[in-house]
């Protein structure tokens, strides 16, 4: 190419990603090395005491006793756990106390069946991921079995639980392989993988999902999904293979109408819509919820089973002291009555702070953004996972 010859808008776009993609590398390297894995920090007694429900001299006691996993003591007599001992001790209290087994140890029981819960938005800037990510791990801490599933090619939902999409994964091992349509495709078993957040597993996501999106209307032109699942079938089928494994399952959508939404919101027993309080949000989600409409109808009457046990609206990055917000709130609220969550999750320099190195207000310690900011974002985030834990609970037959 000679310097008077424009380059074409995708030539040029290609050089700018090539560039970003080894920036980003680089960047990558630097902050994560290779070799490092990510890890979640340590609790302290009184934390798991409060994970577990029991007192934190309970806790005392047990250690001096030599019962369950013995804790980390550091040079003050401070005793702290990771989260997998924490688990142990549930399953510890859970045989020592039969009574309160439920409790203790809150996985599914025979007939209650697998949660899915399909958190979607039209829209970006809606905190999808961020509450899909909050929601994976305040269940997992609570003694539930996770799995969360990111559809969204962009695939921010596996960067912070601890996964390079562009350079840990290879071809199919992202949900697409397990939904794809020709003889390569893999069981959901042999892409799930592990995270270093105990009872929170991943199918991570990148840009191969899009595949399903390309390769899609070619099958439904040359009818090769006759012999198998519809496309709206896909994700629950692959979903169904790792069902005994788990007792809730979370998707994080991707921010479009695309097949891999619809299978998303087929596979799904529950979904989360996310709202940002802003007008223009509101409006594009009046849109977002019309083409939903129309499109699930088309699904409904090909066999689309679009039975929800429920579906939440979530207020996001709400500031509560901005008048046009509160407004747009009690509207929503108005409107759609009790399908709105009741607490709603605030918008907090905590949280984005926390993000800047890939990580959680469940993950960082106390001290390392201002107590008052921490403490009301956490309680705001707390308050809403446990709405939903709640719902979840009372199609179980839970109190």
């Amino acid at each position: 190419m000679t310097a008077n010859t424009v380059a074409t808008t995708d030539v040029r776009i290609q050089r700018q990603a090539k560039q970003l993609s080894r920036q980003l590398k680089l960047l990558s390297e630097h902050l994560f090395p290779p070799q490092s894995q990510k890890q979640l920090r340590t609790f302290s007694s009184g934390d798991a005491a409060q994970l577990i429900g029991v007192s934190d001299g309970y806790l005392r006691q047990l250690s001096l006793d030599g019962k369950g996993p013995a804790p980390d003591v550091n040079g003050s007599g401070r005793r702290s756990y990771t989260l997998s001992q924490i688990n142990e001790l549930r399953q510890h209290l859970a045989t020592v106390k039969p009574k309160d087994a439920l409790s203790l140890m809150p996985h599914r029981r025979p007939g209650d069946k697998l949660q899915t819960i399909a958190v979607t938005n039209f829209k970006g800037g809606s905190a999808k991921t961020t509450t899909t990510l909050y929601l994976a791990q305040f269940l997992a801490l609570s003694g539930y079995r996770v799995l969360a599933v990111d559809l969204d090619p962009q695939a921010s939902l596996s960067s912070m639980l601890g996964v390079q999409p562009e350079f840990d994964l290879g071809e199919g091992d992202t949900l697409y392989g397990a939904i794809r349509y020709d003889d390569q495709r893999r069981s959901l078993k042999d892409v799930v993988r592990k995270t270093y957040f105990d009872g929170l597993d991943l199918v991570a996501g990148n840009l191969e999902l899009m595949e399903f999106e390309h390769e899609t209307p070619r099958a439904l032109a040359e009818r090769r999904n006759t012999q198998s699942e519809p496309f709206f079938r896909r994700v629950g089928a692959a979903i169904a293979e790792v069902e005994a494994d788990y007792d809730i399952v979370v998707i994080d959508c991707p921010p479009q109408l695309g097949y891999l939404t619809l299978g998303a919101v087929c596979a799904s027993t529950a979904m989360l819509i996310t709202i940002h309080p802003q007008m223009v949000d509101v409006a594009s989600m009046s849109q977002f919820l019309l083409m939903t409409s129309d499109l699930l109808a088309v699904v409904r009457r090909a066999g689309g089973d679009l039975s929800h046990d429920f579906i939440k609206y979530v207020v996001t990055r709400h500031e509560p002291f901005d008048g046009p917000q509160s407004q747009i709130v009690a509207l929503l609220r108005s409107l759609f009555s009790d399908d709105v969550l009741t607490a709603t999750i605030l918008k907090s320099t905590a949280i984005s702070d926390a993000g800047l190195s890939k990580q959680t207000l469940y993950e960082i310690e106390r001290g390392q953004v201002r107590k008052s900011t921490y403490d009301r974002a956490l309680e705001s985030i707390n308050a809403a996972n446990a709405e939903v834990l709640a719902n979840i609970l009372k199609v179980w037959g839970r109190k």
